[in-house]
């Protein structure tokens, strides 16, 4: 759908929340994350280099501030990128419609063309009886000439 939509975007805790996403809850996921550390489920050796080596040796609020920050932008990221997603759409549609004008432009200049060249074939004959008749006409004269003489 390319239709334009509003992008609210929300302070909570200096982290910008996407209100329009679609199937898509920050809040469900982290409290996913958050149960499945509870119960034990996620692996200890998390190797995806959120917090760096030298994460494990700074205090928690200094790994919330940094991850708060790493979230910020990576929000700003998905912002920029569905907005991207949504120009894209918008310029599709333009695509579509312009698509759309030509084919029935194209469609129509067929119709002039095939009418034209009908009128054309119909000249042509038209042109070759008139030819045939002026010849005739011609032979009427000759023998008319010859008659008067």
């Amino acid at each position: 759908s390319s239709k334009i939509r509003n992008l609210e975007v929300q302070s909570a805790d200096d982290v910008a929340v996407l209100e329009d996403c679609i199937d898509f809850s920050l809040a469900k996921t982290i409290s996913k994350i958050e149960e499945k550390l509870e119960r034990g489920g996620l692996p200890d050796c998390l190797d995806d280099d959120i917090i760096p080596s030298v994460g494990n040796e700074i205090g928690a609020e200094a790994q919330i501030r940094f991850l708060k920050a790493k979230l910020r932008v990576m929000q700003e990221e998905l912002d920029s990128v569905v907005c991207e997603c949504r120009k894209k759409d918008d310029e599709n549609q333009n695509l579509k419609s312009r698509l759309k004008d030509t084919e029935e432009e194209n469609t129509r200049l067929q119709r002039t063309i095939s009418m034209q060249h009908s009128q054309t074939e119909k000249y042509k004959i038209l042109s070759q009886e008139a030819i045939k008749k002026s010849g005739g006409l011609q032979q009427e004269v000759i023998a008319l000439e010859k008659v008067l003489q």
